[in-house]
Formats: structure tokens, sequence, C-alpha cells
């Protein structure tokens, strides 16, 4: 267990799926409801735990589960690649903890953990305000490309931040 400004990370391992689903549900399904006005949604097996099986279990990822306080919070998972243009995956925080700077803090863990990155890169979903701001008003990345821009269901973001 690692301890960064108030929150503890560890890897992420299987037998964490039920209970980090159970928060990845919340949290993606009040997106939904903020901003789509609907009751539940989010990216294919987010609710059933093969969306965490999928991408968080990978080999190639780095997948961190998030505590406060020794309570499971979120989670997040990176592609660190060769060339040190390094990918965020995703990244989610229970909907009782959101809005109260948890989010950046795990984005600096992230940051300072993997201090030879050159640049990140992301993509999240166009209807996502909160993660548009999140992402290029709290964390710095930039606005590079919107996919489907005409769609609200199927538009992305793609966003970078290079570090110096």
């Amino acid at each position: 267990m690692e301890n960064f400004n108030g929150l503890s990370f560890r890897k992420f391992v299987e037998s964490d799926i039920d209970c980090f689903t159970k928060i990845m549900k919340r949290a993606f399904d009040k997106d939904a409801q903020i901003h789509l006005g609907e009751e539940e949604g989010g990216p294919d097996g987010y609710d059933n735990g093969k969306f965490l099986k999928k991408w968080y279990l990978q080999k190639s990822s780095t997948a961190f589960a998030v505590f406060k306080d020794d309570k499971p919070i979120g989670a997040i998972n990176v592609w660190i690649k060769k060339d040190n243009i390094n990918f965020l995956g995703n990244t989610f925080v229970d909907p009782d903890f959101q809005d109260k700077g948890i989010g950046l803090i795990i984005w600096q863990f992230i940051e300072q953990k993997f201090p030879e990155t050159k640049a990140w890169r992301t993509e999240t979903p166009g209807f996502s305000h909160r993660n548009h701001n999140f992402y290029i008003n709290k964390c710095g990345f930039k606005l590079c490309y919107i996919k489907n821009p005409k769609d609200i269901r199927e538009s992305s973001y793609l966003l970078e931040k290079i570090m110096r």
C-alpha cells in the first residue's frame, strides 16, 4: 500500500472486481443522470465486472485501487509505454467522495509515480462536461480532437498533457 496526500493506493487485483464494480456503477450512473438524464449508463461491462476484468487486469496496464481511511473509493488504470507517451485509460471515484479534490489527488499520485512521462493522453465521453472540466481545468490537459462531435452518445474528447 502506498500513501499519498491522505489516500492509499495498491495494485488492483482480481478480488477487487466485485467491490469496485459497485463503485464504478454508481460513478458512471451519476454521470449518465447528470449529463444524459438517464438513470444508468456507462461503457460495456461497467455494471457487471467485465470492464474491470478486461482493462484493469490486463498485463500491459497498470491499475490501482484507491482507498480513503481504509474505505475503497475508486480506481485508476494507465498504460505506460516505452516511448513515455502514456495513456490514462479510466478513473472513477465513488459519488460520495466526488467534488472534494479526490480525483485531483489520484491524478497527482499518477504523475509522481511515473515521472519519466513525456505526455499523457486520454479520451473521455463528449457529453461528460464534468470530465472535461476536471481534465482540462484541474489536471492541465488540452483538447486535441473531438470524434463524432454531432453525436452526443458517440462523441469523445481526445486530450493530451505535455509534461515538462
